[in-house]
């Protein structure tokens, strides 16, 4: 017979669903505190009735103990089964119930039993505490077998021990109680069971609905498939619950936005301060690609509401992707530049040529003079006010791009600016983003006009910018530095209300300032402050001495 295939074999042990896990884990549970409860109660019960036993046959000695003549008769009569002492014991047991009431003598010799055989004998138990003057309760076996006792000493008329009285109940009598208890206690632990498992199946329910049935070990592989996934996609992932507060986040949303797991359990605004990023991940900026800065990172953020109140944002970096878009409407102003001065060379070497063939030579030197001195003279001006080469090639690209705009770009005579720039890369982003800004703001409009100004007082180096454009309303001058906003149309390969943004965060970076307000005459002026930007000036390289040469005249041959 061939062995039973393994997907065939009987399975045992817990149930896969979730539903029949929970089920059965409470009912044992219940059961389980069910069985606990009785037991701690049943055990304290059973010491009070023990100690009610005990107490009421204490009470029976000691009532015996107190009648008047029965410490006269122990002395003054035999023990006998007819004898007074035995009749009064006796007495008192049946009306009290009691197992057995035993008076004994000082030797331990017994006037009462509930046997009249066993008058005469000695006790089976040690009297001596109560023969000592002392009340003894106890749970002890004898000749009638376990029972409650208790001991008191008898004494005469002056006081004087002379015997003992022992009173029994009967320990099966407390056990019968104990039991005849026990089917009361169990009827209410079964009321507690059935409640337990019908809160068991409703909680199980519950669960199996929230679940989706799913057994344990899907939901704990789910769980590792997750955080695998969220920890290794490219793209950030910060979840938030019903109160705001972040519940997660991967690993790529820790780097674009430069915080820790710490962060978890504290709201956007706690972890990462007031700004548009917080907004948009607090969901007071609504939409779909939301575009925000933080730090040097240009991100697109979109936020998802969840069934419980929550929320789960992505974020995608586009730092690289506005880079490039920035460089090729660069690309595209030098292009349309150089298309221009190749049609302005094209129209200079036909009025040469013209003046060529008019035989005008003069007239022609002049020409060539005149043009090759306006190119040379701008970028004169340019390096000699600015001594860093990559800024001073910025601008003077810039200003061929607005030759070419219709607008004059114009270099102020205050601008001064050593070559000590601690970040020219950021300089010349910030210089950048705001003469774009305001190229974009003349653009079209009649006597157009771009002045700039670069100056350093000590190692700070303060920029202006200022156009001749419609300006900034007061109520827009804090919204143009914010991430998206932007009152011009976008090109098709990015978005606007980038620049200004990055503009601040550079300048905020550095412990400086941008602002903007009204320019003399009109139009907007942007100033940039940047503390610590420059440089501490060396020292002067120390010129060497060379020493004269005698002076001798050469004869020409």
């Amino acid at each position: 017979m061939s062995p039973t295939p393994p997907a065939r074999r009987l399975r045992l042990g817990l149930p896969r669903r979730v539903f029949s896990q929970v089920l059965l884990m409470q009912v044992v549970i219940a059961a389980g505190v069910a069985v606990l409860a009785t037991g701690l109660f049943l055990a304290p019960l059973g010491n009070q009735l023990d100690d009610q036993a005990m107490r009421r046959a204490l009470a029976i000695a000691q009532t015996t103990a107190q009648l008047p003549d029965l410490a006269k008769d122990l002395r003054d009569t035999p023990p006998t089964p007819n004898g007074p002492v035995q009749r009064e014991a006796e007495r008192i047991r049946k009306a009290t119930k009691a197992e057995y009431i035993v008076v004994m003598d000082w030797r331990g010799v017994r006037w009462s039993h509930t046997d009249p055989k066993q008058i005469g004998g000695i006790v089976s138990t040690d009297p001596g505490q109560a023969l000592a003057g002392k009340e003894i309760m106890e749970i002890d076996s004898g000749t009638l077998g376990r029972s409650a006792r208790g001991k008191v000493p008898l004494r005469d008329d002056d006081g004087h021990v002379v015997g003992a009285v022992s009173v029994g109940i009967a320990y099966d009598s407390v056990r019968a109680r104990l039991i005849h208890a026990i089917p009361g206690l169990l009827a209410y632990a079964g009321g507690a069971l059935a409640v337990g498992a019908l809160a068991a199946w409703i909680i199980s329910r519950r669960v199996q609905r929230q679940t989706r049935d799913l057994a344990f070990s899907d939901i704990a592989a789910l769980l590792a498939e997750r955080e695998a996934m969220l920890h290794g996609i490219r793209e950030g992932v910060v979840a938030l619950d019903r109160t705001g507060r972040i519940r997660l986040v991967n690993d790529e949303a820790q780097r674009l936005l430069g915080i820790g797991e710490t962060v978890v359990g504290h709201s956007p605004d706690e972890a990462l301060g007031t700004g548009r990023t917080a907004d948009v991940l607090a969901g007071r900026v609504t939409g779909t690609d939301l575009l925000t800065v933080r730090g040097q990172r240009v991100l697109v953020a979109n936020r998802m509401p969840t069934d419980d109140g929550g929320a789960v944002a992505t974020l995608r970096d586009r730092t690289e992707l506005e880079q490039l878009g920035r460089e090729l409407d660069s690309t595209h102003g030098l292009i349309d530049a150089l298309r221009a001065q190749d049609h302005e060379h094209a129209n200079r070497m036909h009025t040469l040529l013209g003046l060529l063939e008019l035989e005008m030579y003069d007239d022609a030197v002049e020409f060539v003079g005149e043009v090759v001195g306006d190119h040379r003279a701008t970028a004169e001006q340019v390096t000699e006010r600015i001594e860093d080469p990559l800024l001073a090639a910025l601008l003077v690209g810039k200003a061929t791009v607005a030759a070419e705009r219709g607008v004059a770009l114009a270099v102020s005579d205050r601008t001064r600016l050593p070559d000590r720039l601690v970040d020219p890369q950021g300089l010349v982003t910030v210089v950048g983003n705001l003469v774009d800004n305001a190229l974009d703001a003349v653009a079209g409009k009649p006597h157009a006009r771009v002045e700039v100004e670069l100056r350093a007082e000590g190692r700070t180096a303060i920029l202006r910018v200022r156009d001749t454009g419609p300006g900034v309303p007061p109520e827009h001058r804090e919204l143009i530095f914010t991430s998206g906003w932007s009152t011009k149309k976008p090109p098709a390969h990015r978005e606007r209300g980038i620049g200004l943004s990055l503009v601040r965060r550079l300048a905020e970076r550095q412990g400086g300032s941008a602002t903007v307000g009204e320019a003399h005459g009109g139009g907007a002026e942007f100033t940039v402050v940047l503390p610590e930007a420059l440089a501490e000036p060396g020292p002067e390289p120390a010129v060497p001495t060379v020493p004269s040469a005698p002076h001798t005249a050469e004869k020409e041959s």
